[in-house]
């Protein structure tokens, strides 16, 4: 069980970040690298929401295990 715990938290880490990410290049924040077609995109700020919901959903998850 711990470690699916630790995948879950990880994944979920990994979830949370590129959603930020998402969000940042589709609100023209990030513009790295400046050929992406992300950028400016407002469909991808809401995938990039969408993304980093599920991934502190999971991290929250991950943390409700039980321990053994």
């Amino acid at each position: 069980m711990p470690a699916l715990r630790r995948i879950m938290a990880i994944l979920g880490a990994l979830m949370a970040l590129m959603g930020l990410l998402w969000i940042g290049q589709g609100r023209g924040i990030v513009t790295w690298p400046a050929s992406s077609f992300m950028i400016g995109q407002q469909q991808w700020v809401n995938y990039g929401s969408a993304l980093a919901v599920a991934g502190l959903l999971l991290l929250l998850l991950a943390r409700r295990l039980p321990r053994r």
